[in-house]
């Protein structure tokens, strides 16, 4: 499970801050690995050429609706296209378009997003968004719950 965003931009934030708290929580099964990249992206895609049997990343992103929406995507590889990767950066899609550069395989993908409300230079979430992180984890647990009892007889990380 990856974390995805920039504390110092708002509602950015948003992905590192669900996997902190789900990461405290616990309860989660061994076979799951909790990350928060925040914006190294070149970590990520380094850290997915380690094989992993399915991806779930936690971020901001224009899903339908008010702010503090959450959506849950699933992507492949046809929605990726080649994206201008950024070694300093973090843009999901570039980011995993590279890992066929890198000689790695995108697993199965999922994207828990919240609309952000201000993704603008602060440090803290909206009432909005701030008020979707218990959905959102919940979210996060049901993504879980359907994919990892097939995937972890092969050694889902």
């Amino acid at each position: 499970m990856a974390g995805i965003g920039n504390l110092f931009c708002g509602d950015d934030g948003f992905g590192p801050e669900v996997v902190r708290r789900i990461a405290a929580a616990g309860n989660l099964p061994e076979e799951v690995r909790v990350v928060d990249y925040g914006i190294r992206g070149m970590h990520l895609a380094y850290d997915m050429l380690d094989g992993y049997d399915a991806l779930v990343i936690v971020d901001a992103m224009p899903v339908e609706g008010p702010p503090g929406a959450i959506s849950v995507v699933q992507v492949g590889e046809a929605d990726l296209g080649t994206g201008d990767f950024d070694p300093h950066g973090m843009a999901p899609v570039a980011v995993l378009a590279s890992l066929r550069d890198l000689g790695g395989q995108l697993p199965p993908t999922y994207v828990v997003g919240c609309r952000p409300l201000d993704v603008g230079e602060r440090i803290g979430l909206s009432n909005e968004v701030e008020a979707a992180i218990p959905e959102a984890m919940e979210m996060v647990r049901t993504v879980l719950r359907e994919q990892i009892p097939a995937l972890a007889q092969n050694g889902t990380r």
